[in-house]
């Protein structure tokens, strides 16, 4: 009894407690062709971005050519001291991932304003035992770029959904999916 009863109990603690998974993200296919820039040439972030909006059906073109542009125009990561042990030696840290970018349509048009993003995920690192810290912090930064990639798209869907922009049907759009490890760990929409 108790074993039917579990999913049950979990579900709706579940949908009370306010979590849902992320909704596919609408990719505007009208800006097709896009070119994703960045500052920095090999930034795994600007890949990332390429890679999402192609399993959503946009053309993404890598050089040269016309198109829309999804410029990245800066990306800034940052370490900060949040708590210190007896011996005033940093041993948990807040690692912060901020960019900057902008969507231009093939003509120039701005579509989405420059804006900004910050991520932030806290970390421990033990001053006395360096073993490890190295790779959590590494894999927080992997992290923090995985849901960049998907705050930047989600802030174009924002745009496009509203309708604030000329010339460009916020409807119908194919959609791309989260990224199935970000459900899997239960983030909700944000």
């Amino acid at each position: 009894m108790i074993r039917r009863l579990l999913p049950t109990v979990l579900v709706l603690a579940l949908s009370g407690c306010g979590f849902h998974l992320r909704d596919q993200i609408s990719v505007p296919t009208q800006l097709s062709p896009l070119h994703v820039v960045s500052s920095d040439r090999y930034s795994p972030l600007a890949e990332s971005i390429a890679q999402d909006l192609e399993r959503g059906g946009v053309t993404v073109v890598r050089e040269g050519g016309e198109g829309a542009v999804l410029d990245v125009l800066a990306e800034q990561w940052g370490d900060t001291p949040i708590s210190v042990d007896a011996l005033g030696r940093s041993q948990e840290f807040s690692l912060r991932y901020a960019v900057i970018f902008e969507l231009r349509d093939a003509a120039g048009t701005v579509v989405v304003p420059r804006q900004t993003i910050e991520l932030a995920r806290d970390y421990v690192s033990n001053p006395t035992s360096a073993i490890g810290a190295e790779g959590e912090r590494e894999t927080l930064a992997t992290e923090l770029r995985r849901e960049m990639a998907f705050s930047v798209l989600r802030r174009i869907d924002a745009v496009m959904k509203s309708g604030r922009v000329q010339g460009l049907s916020p409807i119908p759009q194919p959609a791309v999916a989260p990224n199935p490890a970000d459900q899997a760990a239960g983030h909700s929409a944000g």
